[in-house]
């Protein structure tokens, strides 16, 4: 699969990666981090009903599938380690308006920071966990967790200096479709990691999803165009000279009904290096495709509940998210299988899907410190991947017979 690649990356990372990151000139929000604000400031909040007439619903709905299964895998981590009972602080980073505040309830933190660049997404999100609170208070629901909100840039700003008590140790940070706004520079992707880790307590956990940077080239180069896409989303590139940049690699993004936002290349390499300099050891990363066969087995019941994929053919009475000539790969599935009906999602919507990546990192103990008193970590120096992520990669191919969403031989209902 195609890389993004750069031949002076090694020079770039040697030279510019052991700086101390200047953040003094980025606090204001302008360029794209303006133009993404004003993107999400201007959606506007729809109701459930609405939500589920979208064209991508199923979609949505398997993105969600995928965050509460990576937020439940590190949530349990935390617990094992740290014992039961413990109290759990985390940093929702790009809260949005507050999609996951239900999947922190469930997890039983007892504190939430949650920090957006779009002011009308944090006080929805603000909004949304007073109404969460007063129903619990109502229903006598005992796992309930304070909660404090930042409007800022998170590539900009160091949210530490925004939190009531500024001394807390996060035990999680999680970063939902997000992270890739802050590679538009490498000052922007120094404050974001710093914001994700200078908190964290050695052990604790920093998780997100981004675009898959090598599946865009590869898609990018295989379209011959500067742009690609389905009727679910669109990428162009503006300059799409090669090689690619490690920072400010920009495309335009549009999923329907949800983005329509300049994005850019994460380029894996370049923020694992990144990422160790600030304390985070890659511990593992696998595209969605890959996540889904990890885990299906174990959140069967939440896919089904979640609504993340679709029935077809439908039941008498349920409509279509997409054209008949859209499900070529379920029909082929039901011949060969000989069953009546699977959970599946459009080849558009699967296409989507596949653009996407789960990744997490720990958080090292510093073992002492340098001459300017920063922290510095004992770990060995990164292959070109993490050996962890490699080798639990490996083991999902070995396993599986075809490591692709598309697939799914036993969501089939006779």
């Amino acid at each position: 699969m195609a890389a993004v690649e750069n031949v002076t990356s090694e020079a770039v990372i040697d030279t510019d990666l052991n700086k101390e990151e200047d953040t003094s000139s980025l606090q204001k929000t302008d360029g794209h981090g303006a133009v993404v604000a004003a993107h999400y400031n201007a959606l506007e909040e729809k109701g459930l009903s609405e939500r589920n007439k979208s064209r991508i619903v199923h979609l949505r709905n398997f993105n969600n599938w995928i965050k509460s299964m990576l937020i439940n895998e590190y949530m349990d981590a935390i617990k094992n380690s740290r014992g039961v009972g413990m109290a759990i602080k985390v940093l929702d980073m790009c809260c949005g308006k507050g999609g996951d505040l239900l999947k922190w309830r469930n997890a039983n933190i007892s504190h939430l920071i949650c920090a957006d660049i779009a002011e009308t997404s944090v006080d929805q999100c603000r909004t949304r966990f007073q109404d969460m609170r007063q129903r619990q208070q109502r229903d006598r629901h005992s796992n309930a967790f304070t909660a404090e909100f930042i409007v800022a840039d998170c590539t900009k700003a160091r949210l530490r200096e925004q939190y009531k008590d500024v001394t807390l140790q996060l035990d999680l940070v999680s970063c939902q479709f997000s992270f890739h706004y802050c590679f538009e520079s490498l000052p922007q992707t120094e404050c974001m990691l710093r914001n994700a880790a200078e908190c964290l307590r050695p052990g604790g956990y920093f998780i997100g999803t981004i675009p898959d940077a090598n599946d865009i080239v590869a898609r990018f180069r295989n379209a011959g165009s500067t742009s690609f896409g389905n009727p679910v989303y669109k990428i162009e590139f503006e300059k799409p000279e090669e090689p690619f940049p490690l920072f400010g690699a920009k495309y335009g993004f549009s999923l329907v009904d949800v983005v329509n936002c300049p994005e850019f290349l994460v380029h894996i390499p370049t923020l694992e290096r990144l990422a160790r300099k600030h304390g985070l050891e890659l511990v593992s990363k696998s595209r969605f495709e890959e996540y889904y066969e990890k885990n299906k087995e174990k959140g069967r019941g939440l896919l089904g509940r979640m609504q993340a994929l679709e029935t077809y053919p439908q039941f008498e009475g349920q409509t279509q998210s997409g054209e008949d000539e859209e499900y070529t790969h379920a029909k082929e599935f039901l011949n060969k299988y000989k069953v009546n009906r699977v959970g599946t999602l459009s080849k558009p919507e699967w296409e989507a899907v596949s653009l996407y990546m789960v990744f997490a990192f720990r958080k090292m103990k510093a073992v002492s410190m340098d001459s300017e008193g920063r922290p510095v970590y004992d770990a060995p120096e990164p292959k070109s991947t993490s050996e962890t992520a490699d080798n639990s990669l490996k083991r999902q191919n070995d396993s599986s017979e075809e490591a692709n969403p598309k697939r799914i031989k036993s969501d089939d209902t006779t």
